[in-house]
């Protein structure tokens, strides 16, 4: 089991001249520690999880390429975007931009999105939930094509392109996680079109990873060739006193089939807490 890192709090002593070389210090340690995914939140607003709308937000893709200047082996994505934000050609172009800057290592993670208040406040769209999830596949479907040999058009309910043209194409085409734990229509387009789901460590786990073996063998997708990976809170304490319980959550997780972990980390800023995922969880959770 490989196990991730999310980035979400931009609250750092000093404020935000002192953000950039905060992050940067975090990025590398994570690398260092063996974190397989630096992960950062896609939104404009803090979300009510983490603190006050009022909380500093960067955006999600303007950092990514920040912290990929700042490595050169950890995997970069956001977790997730909001389908509404970007138009699909250019989401597709800023992963692309990502990759081919950060060497072949980004993700595209992509969701309908749900924080309604940080849309209506910015007076970003936020149709109903049925049109977002019809615009979350055309945007599934435009992503594909965007990164593939083709530049033909492409026409759909919602969007239309007249020629899906994206050069230069991605080192490597960007693994695509979709987030979210619906069983009609989420897992359904994982099925379809996802390389990873991405669900909560939830007593609904073991269900909605059924739903998904149904839903791969109703659009004949091998159930094996999708990553599932988990967010789930982990934290090993300030001196470890909790690294035996996490381990013995992630191996729990990795008997169900899960790959990936991805998590906060309480205090990552302090950089000992991600060495301690490095000495006594990244290695052990490695051989589950």
């Amino acid at each position: 089991m490989k196990i991730g890192l999310q980035v979400s709090d931009f609250t750092v002593p000093g404020g935000p001249p002192a953000l950039a070389a905060e992050l940067r210090r975090t990025a590398v340690a994570a690398e260092d520690a063996g974190f397989a995914r630096l992960a950062v939140a896609d939104h404009l607003w803090q979300i009510p999880a983490n603190g006050s709308a009022e909380g500093e937000m960067l955006e999600a893709y303007t950092t990514l390429g920040y912290l990929a200047a700042c490595t050169s082996r950890v995997e970069l994505l956001t977790w997730v975007s909001a389908v509404m934000f970007r138009e699909p050609a250019l989401l597709a172009k800023c992963v692309t931009t990502l990759d081919v800057l950060s060497g072949g290592r980004a993700w595209l993670g992509v969701g309908a999105g749900w924080y309604a208040e940080e849309a209506r406040g910015l007076g970003l769209p936020f149709p109903s939930t049925a049109e977002r999830f019809d615009r979350l596949e055309e945007t599934l479907q435009i992503c594909r094509q965007m990164w593939s040999d083709e530049d033909k058009p492409y026409s759909g309910r919602h969007y239309t392109l007249e020629r899906t043209l994206n050069a230069p194409q991605p080192l490597r085409r960007p693994p695509i996680l979709v987030a979210g734990g619906g069983e009609r229509r989420t897992l359904r387009l994982v099925a379809q079109y996802a390389d990873a789901c991405n669900l909560f460590a939830s007593p609904e786990l073991e269900r909605k990873l059924d739903v998904l073996r149904e839903h791969c063998a109703a659009v004949g997708r091998n159930y094996d060739d999708i990553e599932k990976t988990v967010v789930l809170p982990m934290d090993p304490g300030p001196r470890g006193e909790h690294v035996d319980a996490v381990l013995g959550e992630l191996e729990r997780l990795a008997g169900l089939g899960i790959a990936h972990a991805h998590s906060r980390v309480p205090g990552a800023a302090g950089i000992a807490p991600l060495e301690l995922f490095g000495e006594r969880i990244i290695p052990i959770a490695a051989a589950f």
